[in-house]
C-alpha cells in the first residue's frame, strides 16, 4: 500500500514538475528573457562578483580573510562532488532537452548544446545557493539587509536554467535545498569558530 502510494505520488509529482516546466520554459517567456537568459546563467558572467567578494574580504579582513577563503573552497568541493558526482548518479534523471515528451511538447533549448550530464539536481543550484547562503550568513555584518540580494541573486540563476530548457524546476528547488544545507551548514560552523567583524 505504502510502495502505491508512493508511486502514485511521484508520478503526480513528474506530471506537474513537467507541466510546469512547459510553462516556464515555452509560455511564459517574453523575447527581453530569450536573449537575455542564456548568458545571465554562464558561470563567466559573474566572474566580476567573485572578483568583487574575493576583494572586499581580503582588503577589509586581512588574514582574517584565509580562514573564509579555505571555508569557501571546502564549500565548493562538497557542493560540486554531491550535486554532480554523487546525486546526479543515484538518480539519472534525463535534461528536459533530452526527453522526447517535452520536446513534443514544444520544448525550447536557448543555449548551444544540451548537457549529457544527468538532470537531478542542478548543479548550477546546489552550487549556487551553497555560495549564497554561506555569503549570507557571514558577512551579514558586513552587507546588512543587501545580504539577502544572494539569495534573490541565486534563485535567479535557478530559474534561469529551467527558461533556457536545460533543467525542470524540481531540479533547482531540490539543488537550491541540498545547497542551503551545505552552505548554511558551513556558515554556521564558520560563525562559531571564526565569525568576521563589522566593517
Amino acid at each position: 500500500m505504502t510502495l502505491l502510494f508512493l508511486n502514485n505520488f511521484f508520478h503526480w509529482l513528474d506530471k506537474v514538475d513537467k507541466q510546469l516546466f512547459v510553462k516556464i520554459n515555452s509560455q511564459w517567456t517574453t523575447p527581453i528573457l530569450d536573449n537575455n537568459m542564456p548568458w545571465y546563467r554562464a558561470a563567466s558572467t559573474w566572474i566580476p562578483l567573485y572578483l568583487f567578494i574575493l576583494l572586499f574580504i581580503v582588503f577589509n579582513y586581512g588574514k582574517k580573510s584565509i580562514p573564509w577563503l579555505i571555508a569557501v573552497a571546502i564549500m565548493a568541493t562538497i557542493s560540486d562532488q554531491i550535486s554532480s558526482n554523487l546525486l546526479k548518479n543515484i538518480f539519472e534523471r534525463i535534461r528536459p532537452c533530452h526527453d522526447s515528451f517535452i520536446q513534443q511538447q514544444g520544448g525550447r533549448l536557448l543555449v548551444n548544446y544540451c548537457p549529457s550530464s544527468f538532470s537531478f539536481p542542478s548543479s548550477h543550484a546546489v552550487n549556487h545557493f551553497s555560495a549564497a547562503m554561506f555569503i549570507f550568513l557571514t558577512l551579514k555584518t558586513a552587507f546588512k539587509k543587501w545580504s539577502y540580494l544572494f539569495l534573490v541573486w541565486a534563485a535567479s540563476i535557478c530559474y534561469a536554467q529551467v527558461y533556457v530548457g536545460v533543467h525542470y524546476p524540481i531540479d533547482v528547488a531540490f539543488g537550491a535545498f541540498v545547497g542551503c544545507l551545505i552552505g548554511g551548514s558551513l556558515g554556521i560552523i564558520y560563525n562559531k569558530r571564526y565569525k568576521l567583524p563589522e566593517v
